[in-house]
């Protein structure tokens, strides 16, 4: 794998973290809410117009473009399997973020899926 399709890659994946992260941080903003048909507008004009959540839709469509770019260089069965780094990236980041937890277990989840995408990308 080139160089540029090894940036293409991590681009988007932390494209997708990030966005991830920014989703978490505006629902936490706008707090927990009762979906009924009373509060779709309140709360859809809540969500539409939270930062963090522009922030996120943003993120998430430079991703699609940066993937576009990406699978344009290196075979889906390659690259698809690189995008299950950001569960690794969204944890250490909710974790440090966020302060959601972080265990043992999570660890060992990480360093399964770490040992993977190793075996995948050497394939």
């Amino acid at each position: 794998m080139s160089a540029i399709s090894f940036l293409l890659i991590f681009t988007g994946v932390m494209l997708n973290a990030t966005a991830q992260i920014l989703m978490k941080a505006g629902t936490n903003a706008v707090g927990q809410f009762a979906f009924s048909l009373e509060n779709v507008l309140p709360v859809g004009f809540k969500l539409a117009t939270e930062p963090h959540i522009i922030g996120a839709l943003f993120c998430y469509g430079l991703s699609v473009v940066v993937w576009i770019l990406a699978l344009s260089r290196v075979p889906v069965s390659i690259a698809f399997p690189m995008l299950s780094m950001a569960y690794v990236v969204n944890a250490v980041a909710a974790w440090y973020l966020l302060d959601e937890a972080f265990n043992p277990t999570k660890l060992a989840g990480m360093g399964v899926i770490i040992l993977g995408v190793i075996i995948i990308s050497r394939a």
